[in-house]
């Protein structure tokens, strides 16, 4: 279950493009309205909106409903203990977990809750959607943020491409 739990937490942030597991934890109920998600990003206070999707929905459901929180995900459950402990304790587990759901999958790289930002960026951008779409999805404050953060990506797929080319010599 703990595989399962940390697996749709990576889902929940790729399907929200990539939404930050800060940004999950404190998600509140009152932030879907109407068919979307409205929320300030805690590292830049901007403010993003996300269409709810069947998916998410999906997620959230599995879940059930924790009357005893404002929160939407089951991220942040207890109301007697420190909500910054328990977002902390949980991004810990899940990234623990998301290394063994990636062993079980047969990935060589080590998943964390951060790559699922990265992997909604790379999927945007290898279906040729704009700079600026992305940088607007993923909630940055400038295009060069986005571009910094897309060179990132870049590398390790050519370094990779390297390895595969230099294992052969």
């Amino acid at each position: 279950p703990h595989l399962d739990y940390a697996r749709d937490m990576f889902l929940f942030s790729f399907y929200t493009r990539g939404m930050s597991f800060i940004d999950m934890a404190y998600l509140k109920k009152s932030d879907l309205k109407n068919g979307t998600i409205t929320y300030r990003r805690r590292k830049t206070g901007q403010q993003l909106t996300v269409k709810w999707e069947k998916c998410m929905e999906d997620i959230i459901a599995k879940y059930g409903e924790n009357t005893a929180t404002r929160y939407l995900l089951p991220i942040i459950t207890n109301l007697c203990s420190d909500e910054r402990t328990q977002y902390r304790n949980a991004i810990c587990r899940i990234n623990v977990a998301l290394k063994d759901v990636a062993g079980l999958a047969g990935l060589d790289i080590p998943l964390t809750m951060h790559v699922a930002r990265h992997c909604w960026a790379s999927v945007a951008k290898s279906k040729n959607i704009p700079l600026s779409v992305i940088s607007e999805g993923m909630g940055h404050d400038s295009e060069e943020t986005t571009r910094i953060y897309l060179a990132s990506l870049d590398t390790s797929v050519v370094d990779k491409a390297n390895s595969l080319i230099l294992k052969d010599f």
